[in-house]
């Protein structure tokens, strides 16, 4: 009978403290994301999920604390670091150009080039091959590599925006609130991207106030609540009610009956 070693952690976020001059955003926050993972961050608006994951991708430096990538420390001078070190982050802005194609918006910074007689142009075939077999393999059927982006659905343009970053070879993909704003076909779409991607090996770090899209996919969950971590379990350890308590402070109020003699 073979033992399996857990693999080590892809990143690590030690003792992680972010002060802005006397506010302190984040009191002290360990997170640690493995390889093929989905880590669930979960937390209400203020709780610090936007400057952990700032922290993580090299936007905001840690006032204390440690980042270990792949077993060595980091220190991201700014989010171009991280990038090349392989963490690379979706926004809910997306970063793209509505009236621009799919294939241009994939590949926008790192266009393919051809030369012909000693010039340099945008390698379109390639563009254009790789953008239709990298969104065909995320579930996505384009009318064209040349469909404007802004003719997309929300849903497709959060997958354009995975299978760029999974193409440029992310190692560990961060997604701010992707299903914020979609309805539930979009989300399903999106949420079936994410398990896709972590069955590549990926490690995906999902941020949401979304108990229920956390549970379709998530591996572990991670609670922030005013800048401090309450802990993280894995899948089958914690059901959502438990989570959305931990979320909205459930513990405070607990501790709130306790004093009163249950009178809350």
């Amino acid at each position: 009978m073979t033992s399996q070693t857990t693999p080590a952690p892809i990143i690590q976020m030690q003792s992680i403290e972010k002060h802005f001059g006397s506010v302190i955003a984040l009191a002290g926050v360990s997170v640690d994301v493995y390889p093929g993972e989905c880590h669930c961050l979960l937390g209400d608006n203020g709780a610090g999920k936007s400057t952990f994951i700032k922290t993580m991708s090299g936007v905001h430096k840690p006032t204390k604390g440690e980042i270990l990538f792949e077993g060595e420390e980091m220190h991201f001078d700014d989010p171009r670091d991280a990038i090349t070190a392989g963490i690379a982050t979706v926004y809910q802005d997306l970063a793209m150009i509505p009236l621009m194609s799919v294939a241009r918006n994939f590949f926008m910074g790192n266009e393919p080039t051809k030369k012909i007689a000693g010039m340099t142009f945008f390698d379109r075939k390639v563009a254009d091959e790789v953008t239709m077999r990298e969104m065909k393999q995320m579930g996505i059927n384009l009318r064209g590599p040349d469909q404007a982006v802004g003719t997309l659905s929300g849903g497709e343009r959060q997958t354009v925006a995975i299978a760029r970053a999974v193409h440029f070879g992310a190692k560990v993909l961060i997604l701010d609130e992707p299903t914020s704003a979609l309805g539930v076909r979009q989300t399903a779409n999106v949420l079936a991207t994410i398990d896709k991607v972590r069955k590549q090996g990926i490690a995906v770090v999902f941020i949401t106030h979304n108990v229920r899209h956390a549970m379709a996919v998530g591996d572990r969950f991670t609670v922030l609540n005013r800048g401090k971590t309450l802990g993280t379990a894995k899948r089958g350890e914690i059901g959502p009610e438990e989570l959305q308590d931990l979320m909205a402070g459930g513990q405070e109020l607990v501790a709130l009956e306790g004093s009163l003699g249950g009178t809350v």
